[in-house]
């Protein structure tokens, strides 16, 4: 292997070398450079009542004391008060939980402890720290989908500190609460980790899974008292009591040391253009991928462990290729020291680069989100975040992964060539001049506490007393599911009538994963989830695993599986489908007019319709070739208004400006509605035209993304001036000239948020709200 000795670099010097390639262009590729400075920290007597086992432990693994804000939330959890602890990346959260938790195992030889974790990685990492503190009587042990049946009996009897996640104990330990019983008798504490991440339609599942976790503890006599974790958000205690359902208290201030960060906003360069070419083509940006591997390249070179986090599976496996692609002909054998890291790796796969990075064996590491969490990442030099990961947030939380051990890092977003990056790159003051946002999510939602309260009637019957844990709307559904025969009342509760257990998917993932196997040799490679399968691993996609390009032969969607050979090409290969929207029924509806208000059930048909490869490196399209995959439907609920042409060209939107001008308004919309549905703007999908066919007129959709609607719809419809009316201020306040993130474009338009007409979609909005009635 070759060796690379750790970089002697300061983040400035590091800059100035990855700066260095782009000497002689015309206009540099860092258009900001943000300098954090160093924080002191503030340590902090141990607590009194910490166990001496304990706090030796932990002083032996180079902890001399703890940070103020450890030992407060540590302290008041210890006194039976919930709490969050919402700081800064590498603040060491983990100390807070483990101090209570740990001295109380240490002085109750029957207590347990249960953590809960977003991530399989994050619960590995934390069981790799727990299993160093070397303590008598802990045993800890992680319980998910990838621990062999064999050891799970062990765990069920002899484990008093679980590290498992929520989707494990919906599927698993609430339904057979029975053989948990003496578990949960003695839990004393539930850990809930990185509960930021627990956001929208998925946060507001976990949330009932939480209840029915309290109402199985207090079946079997327990109260434990729950501690979470947070990175820096917007309302940490009111988020935290909406997830638990319980008064949280916020510990806010860190006292932890922070090294200085220098953080650079980094926009790829032009590619050149040939003067012999037969007519004048519009110039093409780099790519952000081919400019994320070429600086992991150099940051290698320069013997600096560095991160990338790329936005998609794919992406971070061309990442890893590309850079050990590079590595290799600069060094050969320099390439083995940089891997790819993403979900839908075996176990086994995954825990040998987590080892091998933490042990200074892999120097550069190309990952999704997957590793974004409170993972100990020490001795990482440089951060590289290859586009906008969508919330500041998030973008934050990655900038944090560098420079845990206190030392200076680099962190270097990468935009990628679409107007929101764009954006940020040269508008800085929107990514470092503004608060995280904050955790939303909304226990009350019909279309989640549904089907939570048939878990928890399968669980056992539910009582009255029962009902009020799951919120004031509980006993109206119900009434509801006993109307439609899904329960049954009986004098000692509601019973759950079927004889299996309600099929109800936490994350919305649509099914079983698709296998995606060698053909050659039958040998299992990883798992794609379904949603993503279509896009992913229609034949003759190109599909990536660990640097290795394999082509698809064949997707059998009805076996879920996907047969792939090993194959090299120079193109890659990017799907591309179509969307269409038709109206089923209209529920409720507003006559106002030129404007139609409606709320109603609709069909919306996504389809991958073809694919197109394009040269790696250039971006360049091969061909496009067609694909005969099936489309999928989704049958939901949509808020949707139209508005008569007349009306608008009278407000001064001439027709030619109608598709940008309704574009506009509904990326504002749906950007502006959780603050009236209290949903995450990843949960809802949108849809303009300037003609559709069931309206016969200009009209804006707006629909949950999830099957059978999800309760956001019937909240903006029942408050859609109140939402209008701020979706108009949020525009008409901004001081962009054209648009912008903070108010028309949108990171997840599927057309490059384009067109857009800021100016006529404030118009558009006018003739709206002075139509509808305020009470609407």
């Amino acid at each position: 292997m070759q060796c690379v000795t750790s970089t002697a670099f300061g983040p400035a010097e590091l800059l100035h070398r990855l700066r260095a390639r782009t000497t002689g262009t015309a206009v540099s590729p860092v258009t900001h450079i943000e300098r954090v400075p160093a924080r002191e920290g503030r340590p902090a007597p141990w607590p009194s009542w910490t166990d001496p086992a304990v706090r030796d432990a932990l002083v032996a693994q180079g902890i001399a004391a703890p940070w103020e804000h450890q030992v407060a939330a540590a302290t008041l959890a210890r006194e039976g008060t919930h709490v969050v602890l919402a700081t800064g990346t590498a603040s060491g959260k983990s100390l807070a939980y483990q101090l209570p938790a740990l001295s109380t195992l240490a002085t109750d030889p029957k207590a347990t402890v249960l953590y809960l974790s977003p991530t399989k990685a994050l619960a590995a990492d934390q069981l790799r720290g727990l299993v160093r503190l070397g303590l008598d009587g802990v045993r800890p042990a992680t319980y998910d989908g990838d621990t062999p049946r064999e050891e799970r009996e062990w765990i069920r009897q002899h484990s008093r500190f679980l590290l498992t996640n929520p989707d494990m104990l919906h599927h698993s330990l609430l339904p057979g609460h029975s053989r948990w019983g003496v578990f949960l008798r003695r839990l004393r504490y539930v850990v809930i980790d990185e509960c930021h991440t627990y956001r929208g339609v998925f946060g507001s599942h976990v949330a009932h899974v939480l209840r029915r976790l309290r109402r199985a503890a207090a079946r079997y006599g327990a109260s434990p008292t729950f501690v979470l974790a947070s990175a820096t958000s917007g309302d940490p205690a009111g988020s935290a009591s909406r997830l638990t359902g319980l008064p949280v208290t916020a510990v806010t201030d860190d006292a932890s040391p922070r090294g200085a960060v220098t953080f650079a906003l980094w926009e790829p360069p032009l590619l050149p253009t040939f003067e012999d070419s037969a007519e004048e083509a519009p110039p093409i940006r780099r790519s952000a991928l081919r400019e994320t591997a070429d600086l992991l390249t150099d940051a290698v070179v320069a013997g600096t462990r560095t991160l990338a986090f790329v936005r998609s599976r794919r992406g971070a496996e061309v990442v890893a290729a590309l850079t050990r692609q590079s590595l290799d002909e600069a060094v050969p054998g320099l390439g083995d020291r940089v891997a790819a890291y993403r979900a839908g790796y075996l176990r086994e796969d995954r825990r040998a680069i987590e080892r091998a990075l933490l042990s200074g064996e892999l120097l550069g590491l190309a990952s999704t989100n997957a590793l974004e969490l409170g993972v100990d990442l020490a001795g990482l030099d440089a951060v590289l975040i290859c586009g906008y990961p969508g919330t500041r947030a998030s973008l934050w939380q990655q900038a944090g992964r560098a420079g845990r051990a206190g030392g200076e890092a680099l962190a270097v977003l990468v935009a990628r060539d679409d107007p929101l990056d764009t954006y940020l790159v040269h508008h800085p003051e929107a990514v470092f001049g503004r608060p995280v946002e904050a955790t939303v999510l909304d226990p009350a939602n019909p279309y989640v506490l549904g089907p939570q309260l048939c878990c928890a009637a399968s669980e056992a019957p539910l009582t009255d007393a029962d009902l009020a844990l799951f919120g004031d709307a509980a006993a109206g559904i119900v009434q509801r599911l006993v109307a439609e025969g899904v329960l049954r009342r009986r004098p000692s509760g509601w019973y759950w009538i079927h004889r299996g257990r309600p099929e109800v998917d936490l994350r919305g993932t649509g099914g079983a994963p698709v296998a995606v196997v060698e053909s050659s040799t039958g040998r299992l490679l990883g798992t794609v989830d379904p949603g993503s399968s279509h896009v992913m691993l229609h034949p003759g996609a190109v599909y990536l695993h660990q640097g290795v390009s394999f082509v698809v032969d064949d997707l059998d969607l009805e076996d879920a599986i996907a047969l792939v050979h090993q194959e090299e090409p120079d193109w890659t290969t990017h799907a591309r489908d179509v969307t269409d929207l038709s109206v089923v029924n209209v529920r409720s509806y507003v006559d106002a007019g030129p404007v139609g208000l409606f709320l109603g059930e609709v069909d919306v048909t996504n389809q991958v319709v073809s694919y197109q490869r394009r040269r790696i490196g250039s971006g360049q399209v091969i061909d496009t070739r067609p694909l005969d995959l099936p489309a999928r439907e989704l049958r939901t609920v949509a808020v949707w208004f139209t508005v008569s042409p007349q009306a608008l060209v009278a407000a001064g939107v001439e027709p030619s400006e109608f598709p940008g001008a309704l574009h506009a308004a509904e990326h504002a919309g749906i950007g502006l509605l959780p603050l009236i549905a209290t949903c995450d703007r990843w949960d809802i999908g949108g849809l303009s035209t300037a003609g559709h066919a069931d309206t016969e007129a200009p009209t804006v959709f707006v629909y949950d993304g999830h099957p059978g609607g999800a309760g956001f719809a019937e909240r903006a419809y029942g408050t859609a001036a109140e939402w209008l009316r701020a979706t108009r201020e949020a525009i008409a306040s901004c001081v962009c000239e054209a648009g912008c993130p903070s108010c028309v474009q949108s990171p997840k338009c599927g057309n490059g948020n384009n067109p857009l007409n800021k100016e006529d979609a404030v118009k558009v909005l006018d003739v709206v709200l002075g139509a509808l009635p305020e009470t609407c």
